[in-house]
C-alpha cells in the first residue's frame, strides 16, 4: 500500500509539472494579430536659438533686454548661451561667446549677460569715460541666443565657444527662430 501511494505521489509531481511547463508554452507562444500603423512622430527639436539687436546707451543702462519669445518653454535645467556677431569675414558671420571683454588704451569694455527662466539681459560695461565709447561698440549689435538642454552645455566634446560647429551637431536640433523685438517696456531686473 505504501508503494501506490508513493507512485500517486510521483504521477500527481509529474502531472503538476507537465502542467507547468504546458501552460508557459501555451502562454508564450500566444501572438495576437499586429495592431494599426501609429501616427508618424516628428523629430523634435532639441534647442532654440534666436537674434536680438539693439543700441546700448545711457537710456537703456546700457542694457538690451529681452523675455523669450511666447512658443518658447525654458527649463530650470537648462542653460542659456549668448553670442555676439563679432565681425563679417569674406561674408561669414563670426560668432563669440560672450563675455567677450576688448582691452582699449584707456579702459575695458566689456559684453556680458545674464538668464532667468523668463528674460534674457545683454549688458555693456565699460572703465572707459561714458563720452569716449565708440558707435561701433555700442550700435545696432547683434546677439544671437542659444537655449540648450544642460546636457550638451557641459558636454565636454562639444564645443560651445564656436556657435557654427555648436549648429553643426548632430544630437541637436536647434529650433532656429526669427530675430525678435527687444523688450523696452519690461522694467529691467
Amino acid at each position: 500500500m505504501k508503494e501506490t501511494k508513493f507512485y500517486r505521489l510521483i504521477s500527481i509531481r509529474n502531472m503538476m509539472g507537465l502542467f507547468v511547463i504546458a501552460t508557459a508554452i501555451l502562454f508564450s507562444s500566444c501572438e495576437g494579430p499586429v495592431g494599426p500603423q501609429g501616427i508618424p512622430g516628428e523629430d523634435a527639436d532639441i534647442g532654440t536659438v534666436f537674434d536680438i539687436q539693439g543700441d546700448f546707451n545711457s537710456g537703456n543702462n546700457y542694457t538690451l533686454y529681452t523675455t523669450y519669445p511666447s512658443n518658447l518653454i525654458v527649463y530650470d535645467s537648462d542653460v542659456v548661451l549668448v553670442y555676439i556677431l563679432w565681425e563679417v569675414a569674406d561674408g561669414v558671420d563670426v560668432w563669440r561667446l560672450c563675455p567677450q571683454t576688448v582691452v582699449l588704451d584707456n579702459g575695458v569694455i566689456q559684453y556680458n549677460y545674464d538668464y532667468t527662466q523668463s528674460d534674457v539681459q545683454v549688458y555693456l560695461e565699460f572703465t572707459i569715460p561714458e563720452n569716449e565709447l565708440l558707435s561701433s561698440e555700442t550700435d545696432n549689435q547683434v546677439f544671437r541666443i542659444a537655449v540648450l538642454p544642460a546636457e550638451f552645455a557641459t558636454n565636454k566634446s562639444i564645443d560651445i565657444n564656436d556657435f557654427n560647429s555648436l549648429m553643426e551637431v548632430p544630437q541637436l536640433k536647434m529650433n532656429v527662430l526669427d530675430k525678435i523685438d527687444l523688450d523696452t517696456t519690461s522694467e529691467l531686473k
